[in-house]
């Protein structure tokens, strides 16, 4: 299996060169040159463990690993979670079921990807001998999910930009509370989509990244998605017979990587009929799939700051596959956007998605809607998705963060104050961040001067 950029540039490369250079050299992302057919046995057959799963799925793509190498990775990468089914799926109503994918080390859907990518950067630095220094933007969940994969390990530093301010006080603690050498969570006066930008201009700077050896985790990294186009199938496979007919999976939806992982496995054959884009009130995404229109607005701080995200680094690689894998209409697209900020695309709006917005109150009214109704708490991400159930599908809820992680607003939706034992635990030790100027110059020479 080879790996092309959405911009064209370049050779095919192998599964480990497009996880190791992270963004393309000419500034694309790599995706798959061809998608494969998922194995029949994983659409027809019941649940199997998620480790056996993720196995067989990434042995589709990363074909240049040993099996048993890649079976050790998996192990490592899925073996604490705390839940024996890693990502349990539990029914809430007769056809409303909540994929909980918070059962990971940090609480997070993110722990999905990032624990295999964790596991891949060191395998990569015993195979090669080079230490690395990986560079993040988070709007929340990301950095701590990396930084609890790379945490204390040789030969490898992590920096990770994030909006200060903007995030939970919980992401920031489960960041900045880590007391490892390696680790250096960088605060800066912005949004997300400032951090972002910094990101793709220090890893698209080919002499820089070389310099500085960057490797990223964001999702603009290949393997992150593909990690976490493991759970639709896995969900799919916990869902009755009868069931099966008419899914709809809501995601909660910023950065747009999560969707796309599960659109992808769609086009691979996992029979969804919908994908239901699930936006806060930064819409960008509810307003392309109903207009037809990308256009850039600003973000506001929102009681769902992981996804309060303008410019989606994902939403390139669908435009590649929107546009029947046309790399040169891909670039003049994404110039134009650069440029105007705003891009129509023709017959956008003519496929399995759909898309809803939920407002900070909207926030307040489903939590507590999930509460009377199902009996069951939801963060305030996972909260924007009980807007796109419809009573007419089987609805699959990505619950993509524990509640415990967002206390003040469960709190103020429905009363309760819920918590989790490594959480409080995190209030008690010392935080340690390393505020910077949010410009490329200074992010680059603070890694110059803390490189590995």
């Amino acid at each position: 299996m080879n790996f092309v950029s959405t911009r064209g540039g370049g050779e095919p490369v192998s599964f480990s060169e497009a996880f190791a250079q992270g963004l393309a050299p000419d500034g694309g992302l790599f995706v798959p040159e061809n998608l494969p057919l998922l194995p029949t046995d994983l659409i027809i057959d019941d649940s199997m463990p998620y480790p056996v799963l993720a196995w067989d799925f990434l042995s589709l793509f990363a074909t240049d690993h040993d099996n048993d190498d890649l079976m050790a990775l998996v192990d490592n990468s899925y073996g604490d979670f705390s839940d024996t089914m890693s990502a349990p799926l539990q029914q809430l109503a007769f056809n409303v079921f909540a994929l909980e994918l918070f059962h990971g080390p940090t609480l997070a859907f993110k722990d999905f990807g990032l624990q295999l990518v964790g596991n891949l950067f060191e395998e990569q630095i015993k195979r090669t001998g080079e230490p690395i220094n990986v560079l993040g933007a988070t709007s929340g969940d990301t950095g701590s999910a990396a930084i609890h994969g790379l945490a204390g390990i040789e030969g490898v530093n992590v920096f990770i930009l994030y909006p200060e301010g903007r995030i939970s006080k919980l992401q920031e603690r489960q960041m900045t509370c880590t007391g490892e050498k390696n680790i250096f969570p960088i605060p800066i006066k912005g949004t997300f989509d400032d951090a972002q930008k910094i990101v793709k201009e220090l890893m698209g700077d080919l002499e820089t990244k070389e310099k500085l050896k960057l490797s990223a985790i964001n999702s603009i990294n290949i393997a992150r998605v593909l990690a976490q186009s493991i759970y639709y199938v896995h969900a799919f496979m916990q869902l009755n017979s009868d069931d099966r007919d008419n899914v709809n999976f809501i995601v909660p939806t910023g950065n747009f990587g999560n969707i796309f992982a599960g659109w992808m496995v769609h086009q691979m054959g996992l029979p969804v009929d919908r994908f239901t884009v699930a936006t806060n009130q930064n819409d960008i995404l509810f307003r392309l799939f109903n207009t037809g229109e990308y256009k850039l607005e600003g973000v506001e701080p929102s009681f769902a700051p992981s996804m309060d995200i303008e410019v989606a680094s994902n939403f390139e690689r669908f435009l590649y596959y929107h546009n029947e894998k046309d790399a040169d209409r891909t670039v003049s697209q994404m110039a134009k956007l650069k440029k105007e900020g705003k891009l129509k695309i023709s017959n956008f709006t003519k496929s399995n998605f759909q898309a809803t917005r939920c407002t900070d109150e909207e926030i307040l009214v489903n939590i507590k809607k999930a509460k009377e109704d199902y009996d069951y708490i939801v963060d305030p991400h996972t909260a924007c998705a009980i807007s796109g159930i419809d009573p007419d599908k089987t609805n699959i809820i990505l619950a993509t963060a524990h509640p415990a992680k967002f206390p003040d607003v469960i709190k103020k939706a429905i009363g309760v104050e819920p918590t989790e034992e490594s959480l409080e635990a995190l209030k008690k030790k010392k935080m340690k961040k390393y505020p910077v100027e949010a410009t490329p110059k200074a992010i680059q020479e603070f890694i110059e001067k803390n490189a590995v």
